[in-house]
């Protein structure tokens, strides 16, 4: 349903206009919007002319007039006096608040398609139907872009997503929870994974620098029929938990870049506790390292198992780090300079990852 505000910004601009005063009503006879300083139309003089086949009336003075939408009364419209300027008023009146009130239920119903959508609760048929009739194309490319910020029930985020995208452009803004925003990008011109990746930083980039905000994004991959947009919806729902478990550093995460951690992700907690059980035994586990010995490793890692290197960018003697890489050895009974151990112990690092964020969100 159209706001009041609106509704008394449009009435506003007409008496601006024309000089006459206008008043809208609901069906109750309580008025939604007036120009007039006092509302001195009775509530049984609407409710009667409401409850009548007339479609418009001169009462004491003043023109009534009925707003239809789909065949159904929303509003009935009183200009004041009773000349024919004033009846031409009330009927231009009345036919701009029935375009607003289908272009709202438009937004209204499109908003909903679109969340519905999202959460796989319509069938084919429907979908089919119900975008023909709300003017959306069917056979679109498009892809998922999940938002998700820090401030709740802040409505600055995703004012600034409707900035940047429009419907105009085929792409749409929702949400269904008050943690993320959900972009439907349209990507007639762009579907490459480049192009993917300069939009999701592009959102980066602005809400960084219009709003402040620390935000991360991620996106699913591209569907090429909206009947299968949820599932770059959930593709991109998954690379946004999987991104703050395995790539906290990173602020935007693509599916299909998710690598080994996609499938940990979807590992059940047995299967890891017994996998760390196997690997270390009654050693050390990756969790109880300190800072400085996982930072060594990680960095390690980064640089492809090369020692000089990695001593280079660490700002340490070649011979303090092989001690330290023994000094893990001893403690792990894994040689990470070796291709099988490293790797054993890059997926039992992220394993480790994986049962602790679990356990802090499982409360």
């Amino acid at each position: 349903m159209i706001s009041s505000q609106v509704i008394q910004n449009s009435i506003d601009e007409l008496k601006a206009v024309t000089k006459i005063d206008i008043g809208v009503y609901d069906l109750d006879g309580h008025p939604v919007a007036i120009t007039m300083e006092k509302n001195e139309v009775p509530e049984e003089r609407i409710t009667e002319f409401a409850g009548s086949a007339a479609d418009s009336q001169v009462i004491g003075g003043e023109h009534l007039l009925k707003v239809h939408d789909d065949g159904e009364l929303i509003y009935v419209i009183v200009a004041a006096g009773n000349s024919e300027d004033v009846y031409m008023v009330g009927r231009i009146a009345a036919s701009q608040i029935k375009n607003l009130a289908i272009a709202y239920k438009d937004r209204f119903d499109r908003n909903n398609f679109i969340q519905n959508l999202l959460l796989d609760n319509l069938l084919l048929v429907d979908i089919h139907n119900r975008a023909k009739k709300l003017h959306i194309d069917a056979n679109c490319p498009r892809a998922i872009f999940l938002v998700e910020t820090d401030l709740e029930k802040d409505s600055t985020p995703i004012e600034l997503m409707k900035g940047m995208f429009t419907t105009q452009a085929g792409d749409y803004i929702t949400t269904v929870d008050e943690s993320c925003i959900i972009l439907v990008k349209s990507l007639k011109d762009g579907r490459e994974p480049e192009d993917l990746e300069k939009t999701a930083r592009l959102i980066s980039d602005m809400m960084s620098a219009e709003a402040m905000l620390n935000v991360r994004v991620a996106y699913g991959t591209v569907v090429e029929e909206l009947k299968d947009v949820s599932k770059s919806y959930k593709e991109a729902k998954m690379a946004l938990e999987v991104g703050k478990i395995f790539y906290v550093e990173k602020k935007v995460v693509a599916y299909s870049a998710l690598g080994i951690g996609r499938l940990i992700y979807q590992l059940p907690i047995n299967l890891c506790k017994m996998f760390i059980d196997e690997i270390f035994e009654d050693r050390t586990i990756p969790e109880e390292l300190d800072e400085e010995t996982l930072m060594t490793i990680n960095k390690f890692f980064e640089n492809n198992l090369n020692v000089s290197e990695t001593s280079r960018q660490l700002f340490v003697h070649r011979n303090t780090l092989v001690y330290r890489i023994e000094k893990l050895q001893k403690a792990t009974g894994l040689d990470i300079r070796t291709f099988d151990d490293a790797l054993t112990f890059k997926i039992a690092l992220m394993v480790a990852n994986y049962m602790n964020y679990l356990e802090k969100n499982s409360y």
